[in-house]
């Protein structure tokens, strides 16, 4: 996605293991210092979901499947700029936490219970971890044929 854009789209994944999540801290930035999800910027023949995904892996070398959208949030920036997130809830595969260099300072998995008290930890995720598991059903994603009209090579609808 271009910076120059002012339409934002990004991704965050929400990797859980057992009774805890996986958690960065950025290098550069507003969010330098502070605990958040890994997620980017989804890019140019990507879904939001395959974005997810790619950057919980780059940022962390976790390999995780998405499994449902749990929050989206969304502001405006100095009155000009759209920035969207849509932030997934994903299992963990495999793989042991490991900082992308350049990027991430330190990525590791902490219990989820300190994350939502934790100073450090940021507004949004201070905001929707406590509600994990409380929301009942989630909209899940599923692959449909693809229809012919727009010309999508991929599709999938979370319902």
């Amino acid at each position: 996605m271009p910076r120059d854009s002012k339409v934002w789209l990004g991704a965050a994944g929400i990797v859980v293991r057992g009774e805890e999540a996986l958690v960065v801290k950025k290098a550069y930035g507003g969010l330098k210092g502070k605990w958040s999800f890994p997620a980017g910027f989804v890019q140019q023949g990507e879904r939001v979901d395959q974005a997810a995904v790619r950057e919980v892996l780059e940022e962390t070398g976790i390999t995780a499947k998405v499994t449902q959208i749990v929050a989206v949030r969304t502001g405006v920036i100095k009155e000009e700029i759209s920035d969207n997130m849509i932030v997934f809830l994903m299992d963990y595969v495999s793989g042991e936490p490991k900082a992308q260099e350049g990027e991430i300072e330190v990525a590791a998995f902490l219990p989820i219970a300190d994350l939502i008290v934790n100073p450090l930890s940021t507004q949004y995720m201070r905001i929707i971890l406590p509600k994990l598991y409380a929301q009942g059903a989630y909209l899940t994603g599923k692959d449909y044929p693809i229809d012919p009209v727009f010309g999508y090579t991929s599709y999938q609808i979370f319902s």
